[in-house]
Parts: structure tokens; sequence; C-alpha cells
């Protein structure tokens, strides 16, 4: 599966911005979808992860803030982001791993073996 992320960009804290993943190859309806990223000078994170079943994970410092969502008709995945603050900088990553498992079980990027490009995000003070 091939995956392609958009939507990134420049926006001021407490602003909002709404991340795409779209996925061409295979359907997405089987796989754990995920949100990850990667600030400069830092390890890429896991930020929120979405079953084929639609159960989500999401890690602590996003909860209540980001949204994980999928649209299996256009075999694409979405991250809405609020209330974003400047340590949200950084570029955000999809990712794909093809199993019915819970998402929570697979937080390590190394567990993905389809990525997509990445896309800046940057939240100014």
């Amino acid at each position: 599966v091939q995956l392609q992320a958009s939507g990134g960009g420049l926006v001021q804290a407490g602003g909002s911005l709404r991340l795409s993943c779209a996925a061409s190859g295979r359907t997405l309806s089987t796989y754990v979808m995920g949100w990850f990223r990667q600030a400069p000078g830092k390890e890429r994170e896991s930020v929120t992860l979405m079953s084929w079943r639609d159960s989500t994970w999401y890690t602590d410092s996003v909860k209540g803030r980001f949204t994980i969502s999928r649209d299996n008709a256009k075999n694409t995945v979405y991250l809405q982001m609020n209330s974003l603050k400047p340590e949200d900088t950084a570029v955000y990553y999809c990712a794909a791993k093809n199993t019915v498992a819970y998402a929570g079980l697979y937080t390590s990027p190394s567990d993905y073996n389809h990525w997509g490009q990445g896309t800046q995000v940057t939240v100014s003070s």
C-alpha cells in the first residue's frame, strides 16, 4: 500500500489543522493506521492509532485535542488537530500495518512497514 500525507502548514498556537493520508494499492479497511511525528533532534513518536474496527489509541499529550478518523470509501485517514501548541511542531507521518489486532498494541514506529512521506506542521507561539 502506498500512502500520501498532506495538510500540514503553519498555524498559530490554539489553531487547528487537518491532515489527510490517502492510500492506494490496497484498501485500508483491515489495516491499523497510525499518525506519528518527529521533531528536530528527537525520535519519531506515535501520536494516534486506529484499528480496522475503529478502536483508537492516543498518546497522552494529544488526548482531547487530536482526533483520528477514517473514510473507508475514500481510503483515507484523517488527523484533526485542535488547540495546537508549539510543542506539536514536527513532521507528521502516516503509517499502516496489516493487522486486525487492537491498534494500541503497535505504538512503535518499527511495527509499521508502510509509510507516507511526511508533512510539516509548524505551530508558532
